[in-house]
């Protein structure tokens, strides 16, 4: 018998979400995915408003730092030859990195240009020079690179009111979803042109803001990519201490960057289960075990969320067949699984989406039992039991996250990144 699309799909979804049980209301569940899947592909959006135009003297661009430039950082004491015969000896392709670093270097001049033959006053900082002095000097920032120094830049500048708006410099590798359109790169003077004559809306993105929680907080930020993580193998007696309740002498401090994808909490060695308690919109608290936590805003349902929940043919077809149906129909398999992935996707109100990975769901785990591995929530706290635990603000920022201290994760208006939309 011939499944039909919207069947497989409410069926798909239906039995991932809550653990393999049978539909007892499929009428209802209908409804539900439906209004799923209408989630549209705003991506972080809260809302364009027409724009004003706006003084714009100073512009603060925000290089990307490159392969090249990494490498650089690694082998300091040596001189460019040594440093080549260093990298190739380790298989690195020499010309192509330098090539890439090159022309990174060449957009970007190219950037400055353009503003400074605008009239604009400019300034170029690398991550290292990106201070909240030069933060409050801009009018604009302008990072150049891809979507990932576009979320280190952006993570830095607080408030909603300074704009950020991102040029990629080399779409032919980089996706750049954050930047402006990829017609953009090649002809920069002509969006700085409707920047200047107010030609286009202000878009606003929503962040998550995280509040520390704990004694002996270390809320000092941890770049990745000058982080080395060294775990201890020790052993150690795991504590069966009751939930989190409101003590005395407890500190809380909020993290000084915001994440404009996601927040991941876990173990620093991947290896290792992570252990944490986990309570929704004030909900009760649920010990759990897993490979971590991922917390994502609209705009990074995109990004790790998608890839994370995302299923494949190869699932969609395995259960397809246990459904009676033919395995054989390439068509609707690829239906219902892009139809899948797609509802993964969500606008942007107050909601966070949080992924807890590979779920331990076994034994007396989670506890109590109930926890989706998946859901929304206004609110988010996590109490870290972890040994060697890390809080990572979009991929790129490192905080300490071990056993006693707790996360609360909101989103507030207040903390919304400005950007823009460019009339076309």
């Amino acid at each position: 018998m011939r499944l039909s699309i919207q069947y497989a799909y409410n069926t798909l979804f239906y039995t991932e979400m809550t653990g393999n049980s049978m539909i007892r209301n499929i009428l209802t569940f209908q409804i539900f995915s439906r209004n799923i899947f209408v989630a549209s592909f705003m991506c972080g959006q809260r809302h364009c408003s027409p724009a004003p135009k706006f003084c714009l003297k100073r512009a603060l661009l925000v290089s990307k730092m490159t392969r090249y430039e990494l490498e650089c950082l690694r082998y300091p004491d040596l001189s460019t030859s040594k440093r080549e015969a260093a990298l190739r000896k380790q298989c690195f392709d020499y010309d192509v990195l330098l090539q890439h670093h090159n022309l990174h270097k060449e957009f970007e001049h190219k950037v400055m240009k353009t503003l400074n033959d605008c009239g604009i006053e400019t300034r170029t900082v690398n991550r290292s020079q990106y201070t909240q002095s030069n933060i409050d000097w801009a009018d604009i920032i302008i990072p150049t690179g891809g979507d990932g120094t576009f979320l280190m830049a952006a993570s830095r500048v607080h408030g909603n009111e300074k704009p950020v708006v991102g040029l990629n410099s080399d779409p032919s590798r980089s996706e750049g979803y954050l930047c402006l359109p990829v017609k953009y790169s090649a002809n920069i003077k002509e969006a700085v042109d409707k920047l200047l004559k107010g030609e286009f809306e202000w878009l606003f993105r929503s962040r998550i803001r995280i509040t520390l929680h704990g004694e002996n907080l270390c809320s000092t930020p941890i770049e990745l990519h000058e982080h080395v993580i060294s775990p201890s193998y020790s052993d150690i007696e795991r504590k069966e201490d009751s939930m989190p309740t409101a003590t005395e002498n407890v500190t809380s401090e909020i993290v000084p960057v915001l994440a404009l994808n996601e927040v991941y909490m876990g173990e620093s060695l991947s290896s290792r289960v992570s252990y944490f308690g986990l309570s929704l919109d004030n909900g009760v608290w649920t010990k759990v075990k897993s490979s971590g936590l991922c917390v994502s805003t609209g705009t990074g349902s995109t990004s790790w969320h998608l890839s994370i929940n995302r299923i494949t043919e190869q699932s969609v077809a395995e259960v397809m067949k246990l459904l009676g149906a033919s395995q054989s129909d390439s068509v609707l398999v690829k239906k219902v699984t892009d139809e899948f992935n797609k509802s993964l996707i969500f606008s942007c109100d107050k909601r966070m989406s949080y992924t807890i990975r590979d779920l331990i769901s076994a034994g007396v785990w989670p506890d109590p039992k109930g926890l989706e591995p998946r859901g929304y929530a206004n609110r988010i706290e996590v109490k870290s039991r972890c040994f060697d635990g890390g809080l990572v603000v979009d991929g790129g920022v490192f905080f300490k996250f071990n056993e006693g201290t707790t996360a609360t994760l909101e989103v507030h208006d207040c903390d919304a990144l400005r950007t823009v939309k460019l009339t076309e």
